[in-house]
């Protein structure tokens, strides 16, 4: 039982230091953004469920590959934010809550919009490529998928999850996320959980840019160590983000 504690504390104990205090201190003003998103979610599940508000959210939101590109990237942002039609909506609720605030308290709101659009619009783009490869190429897709409404938070979530994972040195937690998406794939291989796998592929490359663009800066400091270095926006300065990370922790 304690090497379990122990376990926990490395793993999860400065993330969820850093999201206690501002959680315990303004409760949920701590999260503005992601309550606004649930209450969001919430209502487009409202009205895409009645008679006269499902062609709405549809034409607003709703993302299919055999639609005009660029169609589709202007409803990319909303798409995000209206829930599979086959899924319950708790399940939707449930991740935006409970990821994107976490991820809004550690990354502060635009990070986390943007790292969570990255993921979904990587997941989009990735439908077309794969069905322009076909069925039988290693990451294709059928023609069919061509058809399929690809709506719904689970691409940003698993990215904002794979990236809070490796800023925080919850490196078992993210290789956790991963293994489930691929084991998703072999299980039953659909749409959904390849985009799921594009996702997570564009999120890797995000962290490998952000730990290059760190070590630049680092060296650069060190290079000009007595205040010409140029500043670090909205970085801190005062400890590592994780084990072996050697990342600063964000300030939102």
């Amino acid at each position: 039982m304690r090497t379990l504690a122990r376990w926990a504390r490395a793993e999860w104990g400065l993330l969820y230091v850093t999201v206690r205090e501002p959680l315990a201190k303004r409760g949920p003003r701590a999260v503005p953004m992601t309550i606004t998103v649930v209450v969001l979610t919430a209502l487009l599940h409202f009205v895409q469920n009645q008679p006269w508000g499902y062609r709405a959210v549809q034409d607003l939101g709703a993302v299919r590959a055999e639609d005009p590109l660029v169609l589709a990237l202007l409803r990319t942002p909303l798409s995000l934010f209206v829930p599979a039609l086959d899924l319950p909506v708790w399940g939707a609720l449930a991740q935006i809550l409970f990821v994107f605030g976490i991820a809004e308290v550690c990354l502060g709101w635009w990070r986390t919009l943007a790292i969570g659009y990255v993921a979904t619009l990587t997941g989009t783009l990735y439908a077309r490529v794969g069905i322009a490869l076909g069925p039988h190429a290693p990451f294709g897709l059928p023609g069919t998928d061509a058809q399929v409404v690809d709506t719904g938070p689970s691409a940003a979530v698993v990215g904002l999850a794979v990236f809070l994972g490796w800023w925080y040195g919850a490196y078992v937690t993210a290789g956790a996320v991963t293994s489930a998406m691929v084991v998703e794939v072999l299980v039953k291989e659909n749409l959904a959980g390849k985009e799921h796998l594009a996702a997570l592929m564009a999120v890797g490359t995000l962290c490998l840019a952000v730990a290059v663009r760190h070590r630049h800066r680092c060296r650069h400091r060190y290079r000009y160590p007595y205040g010409h270095q140029p500043r670090i926006g909205h970085l801190r300065r005062d400890g590592g983000a994780g084990r072996g990370s050697g990342l600063p922790p964000i300030q939102s």
